[in-house]
């Protein structure tokens, strides 16, 4: 079996690795892959999220499984991509995703169905997200909605600084690839609100 595993980072060399040790598996790629992977697999310049260029390595290399790791071409849908041209591939597809890729989408499945979960409130316009922010009071945590690489959120000590990062979140776009979309939660095991700021592609 021909195995492709998509991503670059420390996740997928730990599937390449475990991959590494099945009988039935021959040959592993993998796009871009990293110098830790080529050791084990064959590497190939292709980012994670170009799906043309996935889908020519797919089809020249005639591979069997595809392995999905990064969040970002999750999101984007490239389990349906790769599911409508007939390949198996190992992943959510780009719905079941949106636990992971949108902070908005997960906290309102929970609340939908009782799941227990913190309690949040989200926005999509600055001016209620301001007014809300001031009749909460800080401490206040605010979040990017939606992928963020690990820096959508921000911890605001005073109302005027959860303004100020408000302010550059949905008015300034210091997240360009989301739209603006904000909310509230309280934490019980910390002293103060968490605000969540979320993003919506």
């Amino acid at each position: 079996m021909r195995v492709l595993v998509v991503g670059s980072g420390a996740r997928e060399h730990t599937l390449v690795w475990k991959l590494s040790q099945s009988p039935k598996v021959n040959e592993i790629y993998a796009a871009p892959g990293n110098a830790g992977i080529g050791q084990i697999a064959i590497n190939l310049d292709i980012k994670a999220t170009d799906f043309p260029g996935l889908t020519k390595a797919v089809q020249d290399k005639r591979i069997d499984l595809i392995v999905v790791g990064p969040e970002d071409p999750l999101a984007l849908g490239i389990v349906d991509h790769f599911q409508k041209l007939g390949i198996h591939t190992f992943g959510p597809t780009q719905k079941a995703a949106q636990l992971e890729a949108s902070k908005v989408f997960s906290k309102d499945l929970m609340q939908r169905y009782s799941i227990p979960c913190a309690k949040s409130v989200s926005f999509s316009e600055f001016s209620q997200a301001k007014q809300y922010v001031i009749k909460k009071n800080a401490p206040l945590w605010i979040k990017a909605d939606g992928l963020a690489a690990g820096k959508g959120a921000v911890f605001a000590e005073t109302t005027d600084k959860a303004i100020e990062i408000l302010s550059s979140m949905m008015e300034s776009k210091v997240f360009r690839r989301f739209r603006g979309e904000s909310g509230y939660r309280r934490y019980p095991h910390r002293e103060g609100d968490e605000c969540l700021h979320h993003y919506r592609r």
